[in-house]
């Protein structure tokens, strides 16, 4: 087929970092000190930090949610890209992940940035739309667990104010939704990608990027 991406082969993959990535000290410090963790493999790859970083500065985003925070690279990442009075509202369950993160978020000096709220997304969310935070939301990143990402999605459609954008990470799943599935989370990878697709709520484009990354633009 015409207009198939190149294969990014080691040596093209270190071009493109050579030739675009520019990261803040502390975001290189985060990932080395990631690394070594026994699932390094969650967190998002670096040109991926720096392109969100780029959305939500074309977006002239003030107030972001994350859900799924993990050791806060992406946090991080989005922090960076925000104003001094943006905010991001990061929804994560794990205190032992998060606190990785946390002393690289003091060090860029963007801590003030991330409001973290330990629990489940879900009940976060649904605190904010009680309160009256429907549309008032700029942007929103969607990388934890994959049976849950129809709920969140839902719950970020109603936050997003319209021309709102919404990310969603490992939508490719390394290939495996191109596949008969074998798996649930494959299985609900499959179903989510099929209702966004559509979705006539949202302009929907899914990039052939790191993982597979959804990008979905209310309307």
């Amino acid at each position: 087929m015409p207009g198939r991406f190149l294969t990014l082969d080691d040596v093209l993959y270190e071009y493109v970092l050579d030739n675009s990535l520019r990261e803040h000290p502390a975001q290189a410090a985060l990932r080395e000190a990631t690394r070594r963790h026994r699932y390094a493999g969650m967190q998002i790859a670096p040109e991926q930090g720096q392109f969100m970083a780029m959305l939500v500065k074309l977006l002239d985003a003030r107030r972001t949610i994350e859900i799924g925070v993990f050791t806060g690279y992406s946090a991080l990442a989005v922090a960076l890209a925000l104003p001094d009075d943006g905010r991001l509202l990061a929804c994560d369950v794990s205190d032992e992940f998060t606190r990785i993160g946390r002393p690289f978020w003091e060090q860029a000096g963007v801590a003030h940035k991330i409001d973290l709220q330990l629990a489940p997304a879900l009940d976060t969310l649904d605190a904010r739309l009680t309160t009256g935070e429907a549309g008032h939301y700029d942007f929103a990143f969607i990388d934890a667990d994959k049976s849950g990402y129809d709920a969140y999605y839902e719950r970020c459609l109603r936050l997003v104010r319209p021309g709102g954008l919404i990310a969603v990470d490992n939508t490719l799943w390394g290939g495996d939704v191109a596949r008969s599935a074998r798996d649930a989370d494959t299985a609900a990878l499959q179903a989510f990608n099929r209702k966004l697709h559509g979705d006539e709520r949202v302009d929907v484009s899914l990039l052939p990027f790191s993982d597979g990354l959804t990008l979905a633009r209310k309307r």
